[in-house]
């Protein structure tokens, strides 16, 4: 039983992930300029707060969908 719980968490947390990844360069490719070459670079805290606000909708999205 708890293998099988185990099992689950690790199946569904990389599921999350590849979604995660997938969505996150769908939103660097649209986006006219490189977000992470911005945010390090030139240090734009205004796209790393939007960035990370995708990242947190994106998981909270995903989360309802798993536990139903």
């Amino acid at each position: 039983m708890l293998l099988n719980s185990i099992l689950n968490s690790l199946i569904f947390f990389f599921f999350f992930f590849f979604e995660l990844v997938i969505c996150y360069f769908i939103i660097e490719k649209i986006t006219p300029e490189k977000s992470w070459k911005e945010i390090v670079e030139n240090k734009n805290t205004a796209l790393a707060i939007v960035i990370a606000s995708f990242i947190l909708g994106i998981s909270f999205i995903i989360g309802m969908a798993i536990h139903g």
